[in-house]
């Protein structure tokens, strides 16, 4: 499975930093760091808290490479 973390992008444009991102999820910065370089994929519960975190779905944080569909034209 091929996954798409877009999480640095989501964080530039709340204007937030990996350590306000870790406070509000309740996850060490390190974890965070790990996420937003694509080094690591989160467990179900961290994605989840990241996502209330920055209220948004999870699908909207990860993309599935493998399963997203192409754009009908």
């Amino acid at each position: 499975m091929r996954i798409k973390c877009k999480l640095k992008v989501i964080l530039a444009e709340l204007d937030m930093d990996h350590g306000d991102l870790a406070k509000k999820a309740m996850v060490s910065s390190s974890n965070i760091s790990l996420l937003v370089n694509n080094k690591s994929l989160p467990s179900l519960p961290v994605a989840y808290r990241i996502g209330q975190a920055l209220n948004l779905p999870i699908e909207e944080i990860w993309i599935d490479l493998d399963t997203k569909k192409p754009p009908d034209n």
